[in-house]
């Protein structure tokens, strides 16, 4: 339930423009509040007798109604009433904008005279955000817009704007409003999509009698629909419902749906599903079944080709960090840790980052190279591009002669036009117990040597919060296996932040970081104006707990000092990715490529002590049978992912 709105100041802009214009687009940032201002606005018209509508066309999170779907509301009372839905059954407004723009022409025919609000979708950028604004105003045949946008920066749709024709007003961001963010705003979705169904019943819709459009998955894959939200339209293409799929079972499709007044005539479905952690989100795009063919010979494993499909794709969520496998058990090694309240990621090996954003390559900080095989560092170029501009230098750490292998990448590249803006890495080679270090810079010739630094006990990095420490394993080529050890992880406790009335904000972070420096003396300004000592807030508002370590090792041959090391590495972890690439019965093959076993990898786990383990790097022979490996390892180590994740994609 949303609290009762501000009303907006009788001379407020935006009701100026309302008494010559009745629809008007608002358009802006995630988290600009174009929300709010709709919902103040309606308030303070319904005060002065009129009745407003507003259209949401945020189908990832809309001001009114059930996401996925674009909603039509009337502002009674305090709060919009839904009256119409048009089913999208997606999230994503920028991937499909065609049929975003056909559900707001088809509900903006349904409001009456008076006020309309159509609040936008935060896609600003890009071709969608281009061919999503005029899609927009013209299916929702507005006469005015509203942007919410600083003055000094009018946003990057403002000539796109200023193209439509319409009479346009600019407006400040509410200063409250903030973006919730990825997990919020699945929270939020999750939550509205749990009370839509919250009266729904199971209900079986016969599939040969229906018209299936959008972008189903294949009928032959059942298990890709389970979980998929579907619109449910009438004869006259008008959406009845909103459901998701229970199971499909021939042409039989069982499904939770509020109660249904007339006959279903076409289904929609396209990308949005329940995620096996119950939120509401994206589903992959669905693969065709590999053919798992075995080559009678393998001299060497070579890496995995991009045809191969990945398999599951592991993600663990610790107290500080998401640990996502980019490439799943089959691909490229390459693990993205991504660091909780920051904006910031760690990478572990640098295989093919085809699935990684651009802009995450902005965010990387450290990367921690196993060894160079071509496998493990052949995303290089990827982040070597990204990193074109005024960025500090990236940190590389990894086995001797990563710097040399690193520079040769870059020397094939002419660099005659980055001037001032060439990236630089500053790389640290690990030689027993000594970083020999030095910094790469494009365009110039030779690497400038920096100091060395020790690295004792295999400590590659370290800083408040957390250190990476690294074993050294063989694979006929020196391999680094490394562990990321956060320090003691603080929590706020919000039941007595709460009960003093305290709101949350940066004093918070502030607070966490003098305990974690130890400087308890430190004092601290509270949001009511008082001054406390950090070692007594701390008292009142902290809990502490030992930190969650991970450890990541791959490629290595199944020697006594391989086991031993990596053992010790690995004591007490919370969660272990290890390689698996072998069946037992394939010792041979593992022996002669300086692999593990999925036994073995079992063992180690075992040995280690480890809390739960994830396998990866699966050879291409078992492409379409992970769940073979897994069978395997649980004969010796029971705490993998559960079943869900073992199934194949």
């Amino acid at each position: 339930m949303h609290p009762p709105p501000d009303r907006l100041p009788p001379d407020h802009p935006l009701l100026a423009l309302l008494q010559h214009h009745e629809r008007v687009l608002l358009t802006g940032a995630p988290g600009s509040g174009k929300t709010s201002l709709a919902r103040a606005a309606a308030a303070s018209l319904a005060g002065s007798g009129r009745a407003c509508h507003c259209l949401s066309a945020d189908p990832g999170l809309p001001g009114l109604g059930p996401p996925g779907a674009a909603c039509l509301g009337a502002w009674r009372g305090d709060a919009w009433q839904v009256e119409a839905v048009a089913a999208l059954a997606t999230l994503d407004s920028a991937r499909f904008r065609l049929p975003l723009a056909e559900a707001v022409r088809r509900l903006a025919d349904l409001v009456p005279d008076g006020p309309l609000l159509l609040d936008a979708p935060g896609v600003m950028r890009g071709a969608a955000g281009a061919e999503l604004l005029p899609a927009l105003a013209a299916a929702g045949r507005v006469t005015a817009l509203v942007m919410l946008a600083a003055d000094a920066n009018p946003g990057p749709l403002s000539h796109e704007c200023r193209a439509l024709g319409l009479e346009r007003l600019t407006l400040p961001p509410d200063p409250r409003a903030r973006h919730p963010g990825r997990q919020l705003r699945t929270r939020r979705r999750t939550e509205a999509w749990n009370a839509y169904l919250a009266d729904a019943t199971a209900q079986a819709l016969d599939l040969s009698h229906l018209a299936v459009v959008g972008t189903p998955p294949p009928r032959s894959a059942p298990a890709a629909w389970r979980g998929r939200q579907v619109g449910l339209l009438d004869a006259r293409g008008r959406t009845q419902a909103l459901g998701e799929v229970l199971a499909l079972e021939g042409e039989s499709l069982r499904l939770r749906a509020p109660p249904l007044t007339e006959p279903t005539a076409t289904l929609v479905i396209r990308d949005a599903q329940r995620r096996g952690d119950g939120q509401l989100g994206t589903a992959r795009p669905h693969l065709a079944a590999a053919r798992a063919t075995r080559p009678a010979a393998e001299p060497t494993e070579m890496p995995t080709p991009l045809a191969v499909r990945p398999g599951p794709r592991p993600r663990i969520r610790l107290t500080t960090l998401t640990a996502t496998l980019v490439n799943g058990v089959f691909g490229d090694p390459l693990l993205h840790l991504r660091l909780r309240h920051q904006k910031r990621s760690l990478l572990f090996d640098l295989g093919d980052p085809g699935r990684l954003p651009a802009r995450l390559a902005h965010q990387v900080t450290d990367v921690f190279i196993s060894h160079a095989h071509f496998d493990h560092i052949g995303g290089f170029p990827w982040l070597l591009r990204s990193r074109i501009g005024a960025f500090p230098a990236c940190r590389f750490y990894g086995p001797p002669g990563l710097a040399d292998h690193l520079a040769g990448q870059i020397r094939g590249v002419l660099w005659d036009r980055v001037g001032d803006k060439a990236p630089c890495f500053e790389v640290n080679e690990l030689h027993g117990e000594r970083l020999e270090r030095c910094r790469l810079t494009a365009g110039e010739q030779r690497p400038t040597t920096l100091p060395p630094r020790p690295a004792t006990d295999g400590v590659l990095h370290e800083e408040l919060g957390f250190r990476v420490r690294a074993a050294t394993l063989d694979h006929g080529t020196p391999v680094l296996a490394f562990a990321f050890e956060p320090d003691l992880q603080v929590k706020v406790r919000k039941e007595r932040l709460e009960a003093l009335g305290w709101p949350p904000g940066p004093w918070l972070g502030e607070l966490k970081h003098h305990v974690l420096a130890g400087d308890g003396a430190a004092r601290l300004t509270l949001p009511n104006g008082e001054r406390w000592q950090a070692a007594r807030l701390a008292e009142v508002l902290l809990l502490t707990e030992p930190g969650q370590r991970l450890v990541y090792a791959t490629d290595l041959g199944d020697t006594k000092e391989n086991r031993r090391r990596l053992v010790a590495l690995a004591r007490g972890a919370q969660v272990l990715f290890c390689e698996a690439p072998f069946l037992a019965r394939e010792a041979d093959q593992a022996r002669l490529t300086g692999h593990l076993t999925a036994r073995a990898c079992g063992e180690i786990a075992a040995a280690a002590g480890a809390r739960q383990l994830i396998p990866f790097h699966f050879s291409r022979r078992h492409a379409g049978n992970a769940r073979a490996i897994h069978d395997e390892i649980r004969t010796r180590f029971a705490h993998l992912p559960p079943a869900a994740d073992d199934r194949d994609e």
